[in-house]
C-alpha cells in the first residue's frame, strides 16, 4: 500500500511540475506577443507624429529646446558661483571669528600679565628694604633672611626674577636705565661701573630697570691756539717813537700833578695841626 501510495505521489509532483512549466511558457508567450504589440503601436504613433510635423516646425523646437537649455546652464552656472561666493563668505566669517576669539584670549592674557605685573612692581620698595637690612649688620638676620626667602619664593611663583646685572658688564637699553656716566681709561665705553638698585622682570616684561653708573671715553685734550704772526712793516719804528713821546708827556703831567697833590697835602695838614694847637693854647 505504501508503494502505490508513493507512485501516486511522485505521479502527481510530476503532473504539477509540468503543468507550471507549461503554464510559465504560455505566460511567456502571452508576455513578449503584448511586447511587439507595444512595439508595433510607438513605431506607429512617431510615424504619425513625423508624418504632421514639417522640417521647419522641427528646427523651431530644436532652436527652443536649445535655448531654454543655454538658460538652465546659465541659470545653473549661476546658482554655482553665488553657493561658491557663499561658501567663501562663511569660511571668511568663521576665520574672523575665530581670530578674534585668539586675539580676545591674548588680550586677556595680556591684561592679567599687565596686572599682575603692577602689583609685584608695588612690593619692589619691600624687596630693597629686605636688602639693605640683611647687608648690615643686625642680631635678627636670621628672621629678616626666612621673610626674604619667603618673599622671594612668592615673586619666583609669579615668574618673577631679577635682572642679572654685574659689574663691567656691557650697558643694555632694553635691561639697564644710567644714572650717570664717568670718565675711565681702563673700561670700555657704556661699560657699567656701580649697580645702585636691582633690576627685575616676569617673563619677557621688565617689571623695573636696573639703576647703574656707567663709564665713558675721556674727552680727547684740546688744541693749543695758533699764535699768528703779525707781519713786520716798516712803518713800526716811527709808530714807536709817536708812542714814547707820548708816554714821556704823560709821565711829565703826571709828575706835576703828583707835586700839586703834595703840596696840597701838605698845606692841608699844617692846617689842621694850627687847629689842633689853638685849643691848647688857649686852655693854658
Amino acid at each position: 500500500m505504501t508503494r502505490k501510495k508513493k507512485d501516486k505521489e511522485k505521479m502527481s509532483d510530476e503532473s504539477i511540475k509540468k503543468e507550471e512549466a507549461e503554464s510559465s511558457k504560455e505566460g511567456n508567450l502571452e508576455k513578449e506577443k503584448e511586447e511587439k504589440q507595444d512595439v508595433k503601436l510607438l513605431e506607429g504613433e512617431e510615424q504619425k507624429v513625423l508624418e504632421y510635423h514639417d522640417l521647419d516646425d522641427l528646427i523651431a523646437k530644436y532652436n527652443k529646446l536649445k535655448e531654454s537649455n543655454k538658460k538652465d546652464r546659465e541659470a545653473l552656472i549661476k546658482n554655482q558661483k553665488e553657493s561658491e561666493s557663499w561658501k567663501n563668505k562663511h569660511m571668511r566669517l568663521q576665520a574672523e571669528f575665530e581670530n578674534a576669539q585668539k586675539r580676545w584670549n591674548k588680550n586677556r592674557q595680556n591684561l592679567r600679565t599687565e596686572y599682575t605685573g603692577r602689583t609685584l612692581k608695588s612690593f619692589l620698595p619691600l624687596y630693597d628694604s629686605f636688602k639693605k637690612a640683611l647687608d648690615g649688620d643686625d642680631e635678627n638676620k636670621a628672621i629678616l633672611k626666612q621673610f626674604y626667602d619667603q618673599f622671594i619664593s612668592i615673586l619666583k611663583f609669579h615668574k618673577a626674577e631679577p635682572i642679572e646685572v654685574k659689574v663691567n658688564d656691557p650697558f643694555d637699553y632694553s635691561y639697564h636705565e644710567a644714572l650717570s656716566s664717568l670718565e675711565r681709561d681702563d673700561l670700555p665705553n657704556n661699560s657699567i661701573i656701580e649697580i645702585i638698585q636691582d633690576g627685575w622682570k616676569m617673563d619677557k616684561n621688565v617689571l623695573r630697570f636696573a639703576k647703574v653708573i656707567i663709564s665713558r671715553e675721556p674727552a680727547p685734550p684740546e688744541p693749543e691756539p695758533e699764535q699768528e704772526q703779525e707781519p713786520e712793516s716798516e712803518s713800526e719804528p716811527e709808530v714807536e717813537a709817536g708812542l714814547e713821546e707820548e708816554i714821556t708827556q704823560e709821565d711829565k703831567e703826571s709828575e706835576v700833578v703828583s707835586d700839586e697833590n703834595e703840596k696840597e697835602t701838605h698845606e692841608e695838614t699844617a692846617e689842621a695841626e694850627k687847629e689842633i694847637a689853638e685849643p691848647e693854647e688857649k686852655n693854658q
